[in-house]
């Protein structure tokens, strides 16, 4: 059986059919731009989180309230996400 890569469950063919789409309204010589404007939005909106998530965790720390809590929840989920992939990947392999 052949396996192919889906990506936000959308097929090759779909992803193609997307860009041919996107090409017909915008334009060849507009869709480089456009990629370089939602990749700098992206990253914009990354740095705010990160920025908003640093002074929620120093807000809290000043405040006395114990921090630690979160990094535990975060390492157990963590380690929960390792073993699904090996799971997953093992039944992958197989089929």
């Amino acid at each position: 059986m052949i396996q192919t890569s889906t990506f936000l469950f959308i097929s090759g063919t779909e992803i193609a059919f997307i860009l041919f789409i996107a090409i017909m309204v915008f334009g060849a010589d507009k869709l480089p731009e456009i990629a370089r404007g939602l990749g700098k939005g992206m990253r914009t909106l990354k740095d705010a989180t990160n920025d908003i998530k640093h002074e929620i965790t120093k807000t809290a720390e000043n405040n006395g309230i114990d921090t630690s809590v979160t990094k535990d929840v975060k390492h157990e989920i963590d380690k929960v996400k390792e073993d699904l992939e090996d799971f997953t990947g093992s039944v992958k392999r197989k089929l």
